[in-house]
């Protein structure tokens, strides 16, 4: 089920992106108590994808190697400025929000991860980083894979939140959600002079099962969703979201994880990463400080309205399709390259500290200019969903691959 304005036509026709939602529970001041399955004790896995590009050499800075500075004369991050670093590596000033769950263990960073192979093409690499499953004629998203795994028939498992259109890494059968916002999952004209949600379940009562087992899917989907309505959302501990469509979404996961709804895994994203041109220096106003100042911002609102409670069941970690050249173009930007850095936030999280094995930035180390993947993306999620999240057969998810044992994640 897709979009806040969704006919009743359309949402007929979609309606097996959805499956049964059952209401449970009564409302409580900020939220609602839903019955949650009582089967499943893993973490929330929040997936943040970095869209177009994001440049890990920027954001996880390799101050201790000389090359980062030879191939960045201008847009280098100066070691005086960069924050929570040790010998090696160190974190963007703008990214400061974050800090605090830095040194506090909850944050960490992975360097040099990225697919088994370069992809240069935002839409190829984009699309074999949700099917995860090179060389294979399988076309799932590895999510949707995780679902069928260790999921239910319940659409509020998996939510792609602040997009209609949820991406290729929830394709497949396990059911799912698409959502703009949480207030808007209702059905456009479903009024209480038209009742359009109610009339539908009494046409399904008598319906085929296949039928009537959709119906009821999206009927209860909806019915939760004007109990959310209703409950309203404040968060918590002070938080306070940025105004952008990330900060929004964030927001709206957070609501859904403190509601009960259920939810094993959501999806959100985080554009513009894309810059070929005038990437700028490490200051206020300049492009990529300014880019990684609000991911920063939102992402610690977040973790501030879930709290330290909340957090011990949440994972959130960052994807991207490639990283970018190491060496800065004649345009003050960096072209498509290929390693990468993703960062891992979460009460499970052995944070404060970089991980993965550094190649070095030196021209025999390089893979055609860019910098080399030592670390497999797969292997970084499957050492998450193994100690988190309750899955036990990486092959059913990433076949393949073996769960990475860097240490980066503390087992529930």
């Amino acid at each position: 089920m897709t979009t806040k304005t969704l006919s009743r036509r359309r949402l007929l026709a979609t309606g097996t992106a959805c499956a049964f939602a059952g209401l449970a529970g009564t409302q409580l001041d900020t939220s609602v108590a839903f019955a949650a399955d009582p089967s499943y004790s893993g973490d929330v896995l929040v997936l943040l994808s970095m869209r177009g590009g994001f440049d890990g050499l920027s954001a996880v800075v390799p101050h201790g190697d000389p090359g980062y500075y030879a191939a960045r004369p201008g847009i280098g991050v100066p070691k005086a400025q960069l924050i929570g670093g040790d010998a090696l590596f160190g974190l963007h000033p703008a990214l400061a929000p974050l800090l605090p769950y830095w040194t506090g263990g909850q944050l960490a960073a992975v360097q040099a991860v990225g697919q088994p192979a370069p992809n240069r093409s935002h839409f190829s690499a984009m699309e074999e980083l949700e099917r995860a499953a090179p060389g294979t004629s399988i076309r799932t998203g590895w999510l949707n894979r995780m679902l069928g795994v260790s999921g239910t028939a319940d659409p509020f498992q998996a939510v792609a939140m602040g997009t209609a259109m949820p991406a290729r890494v929830l394709s497949g059968p396990a059911p799912y959600l698409g959502l703009t916002a949480v207030d808007d999952l209702q059905l456009s004209g479903d009024q209480a002079d038209r009742p359009i949600a109610a009339t539908m379940s009494k046409l399904y009562a008598g319906a085929p099962a296949a039928l009537a087992a959709t119906a009821g899917q999206l009927t209860g989907a909806l019915s939760r969703g004007a109990q959310l309505r209703a409950a309203g959302y404040q968060p918590a501990n002070g938080a306070v979201y940025p105004s952008t469509g990330l900060g929004e979404a964030l927001r709206d996961v957070a609501r859904l994880i403190k509601s009960d709804v259920g939810l094993r895994s959501a999806t959100v994203d985080s554009g513009d990463w894309d810059m070929h041109e005038n990437l700028g220096v490490a200051a206020a106003g300049r492009r990529m400080y300014d880019q990684l100042k609000s991911f920063a911002t939102a992402l610690a609102a977040f973790a501030a309205d879930l709290g330290p409670e909340g957090m011990r069941r949440v994972t959130l970690i960052t994807i991207s399709e490639f990283g970018r050249r190491v060496t800065q173009n004649g345009s003050g930007g960096l072209d498509h390259g290929y390693g990468n850095a993703m960062f891992v936030l979460g009460g499970g999280v052995r944070g404060g500290t970089v991980y993965g094995r550094w190649p070095g930035l030196g021209a025999g180390d390089l893979r055609d200019g860019d910098l080399a993947v030592t670390t497999d993306y797969r292997a970084v999620i499957g050492e998450i969903l193994r100690a988190r999240c309750g899955v036990g057969d990486m092959t059913s998810v990433f076949p393949g691959v073996t769960a990475s044992s860097l240490g980066v994640i503390t087992p529930r």
